[in-house]
């Protein structure tokens, strides 16, 4: 998966449009990036890549890159 792919598919579980969100869109910026898309987030990250986050990446993810950062190390985004 390439970065624009892994940017549209983090669009996609925040339920944003595609064009919408760059990887450097913080969170706060991002209305579907609550709670409850957090919790998106985490079943998108074990069902599609099978990678569980901690209490503390949870917490450490602040924009969009960094979703894409933690892809990137666990090997499911290439550049």
């Amino acid at each position: 998966m390439k970065t624009e792919e892994a940017v549209s598919w983090i669009a996609e579980v925040f339920e944003e449009a595609a064009g919408r969100i760059s990887a450097q869109t913080l969170r706060k910026e991002i209305p579907g990036w609550d709670s409850l898309g957090t919790l998106s987030l985490i079943a998108g990250l074990d069902e599609k890549f099978d990678i569980q986050l901690s209490e503390k990446e949870i917490g450490s993810l602040e924009r969009v890159n960094d979703i894409v950062d933690l892809l990137r190390r666990n090997g499911a985004v290439e550049d």
